[in-house]
């Protein structure tokens, strides 16, 4: 079961799967421990490991059957199954998020936006109409949808959030620069944006980047 698995070794899953089925596209028949490791940033060793807790072995000197061990990562990590999701704040990011084509293959479909603006309801987005908040609640109580996307501004998202939870939802994708106070039973994965782009900027200072026309 997933919580028995480190969660860095979760977090390399989708890595591996996103290659065995490049190397199925390719014609390949098997994949080595270091060419997974190389996409992953770890040594054949960790690949192994990794694999381990699935209980994956490879063929020495050959590798891992890339077919079947694809197969068995869409099972384990739930690809198979399509998995419904809302997505409240239907900014930029949020329309972005839904427009977005690669999350079909991972087995998420975003079934409908909600937003508080006036201009924003009514609106289509792919063929979605932005629908108002207050009816979020509802629709999720009426379709059992446990995934919530949370795309507002930050002074909304906790809101939003125990909207969210009262009407059932279980797993959170928040992208919200704020952090969310959940039940224990409710799981939150953050994505601040605006942290990530701070440790870039410190990187780039790092280089001593100047920009162009100005002098040192």
């Amino acid at each position: 079961m997933t919580h028995t698995i480190p969660a860095p070794t979760l977090n390399r899953l989708p890595i591996y799967y996103r290659r065995l089925l490049d190397a199925v596209a390719e014609g390949a028949a098997y994949v080595s421990s270091a060419e997974l490791g190389r996409n992953a940033g770890v040594p054949p060793a960790q690949v192994r490991k990794d694999f381990s807790y699935l209980s994956q072995k490879g063929r020495p000197g050959v590798g891992y059957e890339a077919r079947a061990l694809a197969g068995h990562l869409e099972e384990f990590l739930g690809l198979v199954d399509t998995k419904e999701a809302v997505l409240a704040g239907a900014g930029n990011l949020g329309r972005a998020l839904a427009l977005y084509p690669g999350f079909p293959a991972y087995g998420l479909q975003i079934v409908v936006l909600f937003d508080n603006d006036p201009d924003k309801v009514g609106q289509e987005v792919d063929g979605r109409t932005i629908m108002p908040v207050d009816k979020m609640g509802d629709l999720i109580q009426r379709m059992r949808i446990h995934i919530g996307i949370i795309t507002t501004p930050e002074t909304a998202a906790q809101e939003v959030a125990d909207a969210m939870v009262e009407a059932g939802i279980k797993v959170i994708w928040n992208f919200a620069p704020q952090s969310l106070v959940v039940p224990r039973d409710v799981f939150v994965k953050n994505e601040d944006l605006a942290k990530e782009l701070a440790v870039l900027s410190h990187h780039v200072n790092r280089l001593n980047i100047v920009p162009e026309g100005d002098s040192a």
